[in-house]
């Protein structure tokens, strides 16, 4: 049974983007320099954050 979990994309100082589930996404994080989402489904966060590394907002990891 799958619960119902939400993703995000968030963008870390580095300049790199993770896919990670909304329960690890802390707002006081300083790690974290901009985030998107939520977004239903673990796919569709992988697909947005393709989207924003074409779009040159990310570094590939």
């Amino acid at each position: 049974m799958e619960d119902a979990q939400s993703w995000h994309v968030v963008k870390q100082s580095a300049g790199d983007c993770k896919v990670i589930p909304s329960s690890e996404v802390e707002d006081d994080n300083s790690e974290i320099v901009e985030k998107w989402g939520p977004f239903d489904s673990e796919g569709e966060a992988i697909a947005r954050r393709v989207g924003l590394i074409r779009a040159g907002k990310c570094q590939p990891i």
